[in-house]
């Protein structure tokens, strides 16, 4: 009898540990909660080279300085070149502007070019200098892509809207305008890439920061 009661003091004892073994056994390792989204650190002074511009004839946008990659901010790099301090290189290849300055540097700003930025090579000099300039497609631009730019052949007014931005540089040769144009643009998520059209176009904050340092005689080398 004694050895009965004490079989049931154990069943008993083990029904009451069951629950907890079981609950042992069907414990798995939650998984670890996703890791919280991290935005990328952004430079402050790129920031605020491209916040927006309320100061101008029309407003400048700010860029999201978290879509800009770090080869096309405007930035004072190395620079070897037997050119002058105060020359504009162009670069359409590899889609830089150069602005020489002393002592083997040069500040850079990255561009855009368009199919029209590709049609002069050589050595011009910038004889207008314009602020929220007129813009008029050019016969072939019109040709290529009549539903986009027909309705503009007369021109459009400088503006917000205005493919040529805030600024724009007019080269000339020999006294004759090359319709090559370094200006801004409405677009900047094309700057570092090649576009259908346009010359060579530039974030309108880089293209205000050049047009503030060159004089309307500055010597252009496009490569």
């Amino acid at each position: 009898m004694f050895k009965f009661i004490r079989l049931i003091g154990l069943f008993r004892a083990l029904v009451l540990m069951l629950p907890a073994a079981l609950a042992a056994c069907n414990t798995t390792a939650s998984a670890p909660p996703p890791p919280l989204a991290v935005a990328p650190a952004v430079d402050p002074v790129t920031a605020e080279r491209y916040a927006a511009v309320n100061t101008d004839k029309h407003p400048v946008p700010g860029v999201d300085p978290t879509t800009l990659k770090p080869r096309n901010v405007r930035q004072l790099v190395d620079y070897a070149t037997t050119e002058k301090p105060g020359t504009i290189v162009v670069d359409t290849n590899a889609r830089f502007i150069y602005l020489v300055q002393e002592g083997g540097k040069a500040l850079r700003y990255g561009v855009g070019v368009g199919k029209e930025g590709l049609e002069f090579k050589g050595t011009a000099t910038v004889q207008r200098k314009a602020q929220w300039p007129r813009w008029t497609p050019t016969p072939d631009m019109i040709k290529r892509e009549p539903e986009r730019y027909k309705k503009w052949a007369g021109g459009m007014e400088g503006g917000t809207d205005n493919p040529l931005g805030a600024r724009a540089l007019y080269l000339f040769k020999d006294g004759k305008d090359t319709l090559y144009r370094i200006h801004g643009t409405n677009e900047p998520e094309t700057i570092g890439e090649a576009v259908s059209s346009g010359c060579i176009r530039m974030m309108n904050q880089d293209v205000i920061d050049l047009y503030s340092r060159v004089p309307a005689s500055a010597k252009v080398v496009v490569l």
